[in-house]
């Protein structure tokens, strides 16, 4: 039954990647990621606004860090997919989104400096040549004429994004409560997208959107953070992440029943490929040069 936490956080997170892509024809990006957090906000005021007010101390202690953190999780990560969403799929999206576990690993090496196995070699050249070939529609060749597109790169640094974002928190080690951090982090991320919100001109909720931001801002913001964290509590970091593995496959199922995406034999290829590079960096632990690895890996993944 332990299983079922992790399970459903992907799956509400898989889901919110097809809401990302949904969003690109019926609300400015903006707009929804400012209602997002906003909703979120306001929905975890009445629970954490005094245990936070308590921690008042510990928070301006550490306010910069909280703000970096926002920065990166709540800003850059999921508002660079709301853009990316008007240039590609939301199969696309679950793909790169499932990288970012071997991301984490990799920024780790040179921030908490773990030490690189065989695993993380491996599979961080599996995973960028399924990439390149994901990225290129299967024609590798392409990119050299044309470039990467604008929307596969702004997915590539929202997940950087995030996969730093998990990286610093595991370093900082902010002494505070894994909810009232977050409503930290979700006020300075309300703040800091406040001034693009206001310079865009439309920004009205209707009936073909309001529910994308409902979804956005509960589900997504607050439910699915709640069933990671137990699902890390009840097995352990390591054992959690293995089920990020399945956001890919259930993004692409979710797109293709909801929004018609049609699956193509490069979307297979390039996403098989990445995700075996994901799963050999998680499996396969030996030290690189000698030394065992330990509890170092045992990085903390929380998504926004």
């Amino acid at each position: 039954m332990n299983m079922i936490f992790p399970l459903l956080a992907v799956l509400i997170w898989s889901i919110n990647a097809v809401v990302s892509k949904a969003s690109a024809t019926v609300i400015d990006p903006a707009a929804i990621s400012f209602y997002r957090w906003f909703l979120a906000f306001l929905t975890l005021t009445p629970f954490v606004v005094l245990p936070v007010i308590r921690q008042w101390k510990t928070i301006c202690q550490h306010w910069w860090k909280l703000l970096i953190l926002s920065s990166l999780g709540m800003v850059l990560y999921q508002s660079l997919a709301y853009y990316a969403a008007h240039s590609v799929s939301a199969t696309f999206m679950g793909i790169l989104n499932s990288l970012i576990p071997l991301l984490t690993v990799v920024i780790s090496i040179f921030v908490l400096r773990v030490i690189p196995t065989v695993g993380i070699a491996l599979g961080t050249v599996l995973s960028l040549f399924g990439l390149i070939w994901l990225v290129s529609a299967g024609d590798p060749m392409s990119l050299l004429q044309h470039g990467l597109g604008h929307g596969e790169l702004m997915m590539l640094i929202a997940s950087i994004s995030y996969a730093l974002y998990g990286v610093l928190t595991k370093r900082w080690s902010i002494p505070l409560p894994n909810w009232q951090s977050l409503y930290v982090q979700i006020a300075f991320g309300v703040l800091l997208l406040l001034p693009n919100f206001l310079l865009t001109k439309d920004v009205q909720l209707n009936t073909n959107n309001i529910s994308l931001v409902l979804f956005a801002g509960i589900p997504a913001s607050i439910l699915a953070p709640y069933l990671w964290i137990q699902g890390v509590i009840k097995l352990g970091a390591n054992t959690a992440s293995i089920f990020m593995n399945l956001a890919p496959v259930f993004t692409a199922i979710i797109a293709i029943l909801v929004l018609h995406e049609e699956m193509h034999s490069y979307h297979l290829i390039g996403g098989g490929i990445t995700l075996l590079g994901v799963m050999l960096a998680q499996q396969l632990r030996t030290p690189l040069i000698g030394r065992k690895t330990g509890k170092s890996q045992d990085v903390n993944h929380q998504k926004a």
